[in-house]
């Protein structure tokens, strides 16, 4: 997890979230995620699995942002310095205890819970508001022969 302690101004002061952050022109999810996580870390995601897809409407300065949550369980490479804030290995069975936001809270439950979702949170004032989501099996029947 970062620990986002380092920056001025950031919307995500104080807080813990995972890594990532925004496309650069032309990547798909897949690779935005394995660059981000190696800019940020100094680790080379190896099994990156798509797990949800989150939408946060007006999250910041009038700002949509869509997030591709992924997670992986193995890696190479040496961890870093992160300019973003401290990075810390957290145990899962501690994660909520971490000052997360609200939404967080909620979708890294799911995360143990089902193989795939779609989401949206609601914040105003960096308060949740309200939350929809969409859980998926790990096989529908629509689509799949």
């Amino acid at each position: 997890m970062l620990h986002r302690v380092k920056k001025g101004g950031d919307v995500h002061a104080d807080k813990y979230n995972g890594l990532g952050g925004k496309f650069l022109a032309g990547e798909t999810p897949e690779e935005c995620v394995k660059r981000e996580v190696l800019e940020e870390s100094g680790l080379i995601l190896e099994n990156a699995q798509m797990r949800a897809v989150m939408m946060f409407p007006n999250f910041n300065d009038n700002e949509d942002w869509l997030v591709f949550l992924f997670v992986s369980t193995r890696f190479s490479g040496e961890m870093i310095e992160s300019n973003e804030g401290n990075l810390e290995w957290v145990d899962d069975a501690k994660l909520l205890d971490l000052n997360l936001w609200e939404g967080d809270k909620l979708f890294l439950k799911w995360l143990e819970e089902v193989p795939f979702f779609s989401a949206k949170f609601i914040y105003k004032d960096k308060k949740l508001m309200d939350h929809h989501v969409t859980f998926y099996s790990a096989r529908e029947e629509a689509g799949h022969r």
